[in-house]
Formats: C-alpha cells, sequence, structure tokens
C-alpha cells in the first residue's frame, strides 16, 4: 500500500505501474510524493546486482552441441561434415586441404613405438581444431563422444589421434589437451600399449618435450580400438585435470600440474591431428559454479 501525505496532489514512484483503471484513478488522485533519493539508488543497485547474478548464472550455464551440424562451432584448419558413424549422427572432421598439404607426417616417436628426442616431429605441426563459440572455460566437466582413426594413406606413425583441447587462446596455438592414440589400445607391443592416452600443453609442453623429460608421467594405457566410439569425460581444477574413459569410475590420466596454471581460461574445442579422421557427438561442457 502507498500512503501519500496530506497536502500533496500526486503520487511519483518511478517504474510503478498498476493494474486497474481504478486504482491508477485512486492514486491520480492522491498528492505527489516524489521517492527519496536514497532509495532511488538503493533500488538500482538491487536492479544492477540482480542482473550481474543473472549474467553470472547463464555464463556458467551447462552447455550442450549435438554435433549433428558444426552450427555453434568456429573451424581452424579443419573440415567438418554431418555423417552418420556407427549407426549414430556426428560430425566427420578432417584436415583442411591447404593444412593438410603441409601437415608432416606423424613420427614413429609419437605412435609410442620407439624412444622419443626432445621435439621429435614438432616441426611444422598443425593445430586442427573445431572451438565452442562463445565460450570462456576455466575450471569444470566437459564430455564428448569421439572416435578416431588413421585416414587413407596416412604414414605409418599415423594412430588415429584424437582428443579435446581446453583453455585455448586466441592464437589457437596455445592449449592444454588430452588425445587419444585409439590403434594403440591392443597393440602387441606393450610399449606402444602404454603410450595409448596423452596429456599435452601446446605450445611449450608437446607430447616429445613432455615424455623425454618426465617418461610416463603424461601417458598411459587404456583398452580402446580405432573407428569405435569412445566416451571422454575431462574435468579440470584449478592445476589439476582428470581424463576418464569410457565411463569407468576411476581416471586413466591424472595430471596435478595442469601447464597452463591454476587461473587459466580460454576456450574448449575439439581436437585432432592431421592424419586422422576424427568423428564427435553429444558434446556437453560444465564450467564450475
Amino acid at each position: 500500500m502507498i500512503i501519500a501525505p496530506a497536502g500533496a496532489s500526486r503520487i511519483h514512484w518511478p517504474g510503478l505501474r498498476l493494474g486497474s483503471a481504478a486504482k491508477t484513478a485512486s492514486i491520480e488522485a492522491e498528492p505527489a510524493y516524489p521517492m527519496p533519493r536514497f532509495s532511488v539508488c538503493l533500488f538500482r543497485c538491487i536492479l544492477l546486482l540482480a542482473g550481474a547474478t543473472a549474467s553470472a548464472t547463464l555464463f556458467a550455464q551447462e552447455r550442450q552441441l549435438p554435433l549433428a551440424t558444426p552450427a555453434g562451432l568456429t573451424l581452424h584448419q579443419v573440415e567438418a561434415a554431418p555423417v552418420s558413424f556407427k549407426g549414430r549422427s556426428a560430425l566427420n572432421l578432417t584436415a583442411s586441404p591447404a593444412a593438410a598439404s603441409t601437415q608432416p607426417a606423424p613420427t614413429k616417436q609419437e605412435s609410442g613405438k620407439k624412444k622419443s628426442a626432445a621435439g621429435a616431429g614438432e616441426s611444422g605441426r598443425r593445430d586442427h581444431l573445431a572451438l565452442v563459440d562463445g565460450l570462456e572455460f576455466t575450471d569444470g566437466t566437459i564430455e564428448v563422444d569421439l572416435a578416431g582413426e588413421p585416414a587413407a594413406g596416412a604414414a605409418g606413425g599415423a594412430r588415429g589421434f584424437v582428443g579435446v583441447a581446453f583453455r585455448v587462446q586466441p592464437d589457437r596455438k596455445t592449449y592444454d589437451c588430452f588425445y587419444l592414440r585409439p590403434t594403440n589400445g591392443r597393440s602387441d607391443d606393450q610399449e606402444r600399449r602404454n603410450h595409448t592416452a596423452q596429456y599435452i600443453s601446446h605450445p611449450e609442453h608437446t607430447w616429445s618435450a613432455l615424455r623425454e623429460k618426465t617418461p610416463s608421467r603424461y601417458e598411459t594405457y587404456v583398452d580402446i580400438v580405432p573407428a569405435a566410439w569412445i566416451h571422454v569425460k575431462i574435468i579440470v581444477a584449478g592445476d589439476k585435470a582428470r581424463l576418464f574413459v569410457n565411463h569407468q569410475e576411476q581416471p586413466t590420466l591424472i595430471i596435478n600440474d595442469v601447464k597452463s596454471g591454476a587461473g587459466a581460461k580460454g576456450g574448449v574445442a575439439l581436437w585432432f591431428e592431421g592424419s586422422t579422421i576424427a568423428h564427435y557427438a553429444n558434446l556437453k561442457i560444465q564450467p564450475a559454479r
């Protein structure tokens, strides 16, 4: 109820709207009594805070892309095509012709066959990314179904490298990433099996540099095969990240020193190496609140 002091002619309350003519007539007959300056300021502050809270909530909301089409993605050195793969709608990603023509062949070291030398296979490397539009990611959970296999005619070191990059910077060369080497998963060579899942942080902490400095810390075995759907879940919290494969309760790979640092932020992208035919479906991103 609004009560006007005696002697005033009309109440003026900014933003007030009455739902009936009777109420309007009654108020018009009442005297004017401006809202105190302090109340106006307080009211505006409340509105600003409410708007900021709503924006923050929207910013942290879950993002889901079915990946039946490239909608919602920015392609970097990538070609995308909607396809049906293993009975499901999916997005087929391959290297763009311009990038593929200058892409170096994967080395046997990267495949996990032989011991690497720091920097091996990195010269001329291309970053193939399909970036999620309008997303800034620091911590949270990323889930996606993916599959990778070597392209026809790929060099002997091709392994179907496929994964997810996070905290991607605007230069599209700086990011953290978990990826898989699907053809290693059931190899008869135990050393190759040990290099099935990999963490990297480009451009400085490449697979070869990490393997040379700290063998086995940033890669491990997981039972996967090429050209088959693999469910991947990544949980990032500060400088820690966990990779879960195929709905396992325990992580496949644990990283306790994410190289981008605890407070880093950036985009999320589907990632693959240029010799790979990659398929993706059902991307879900839940930023930490």
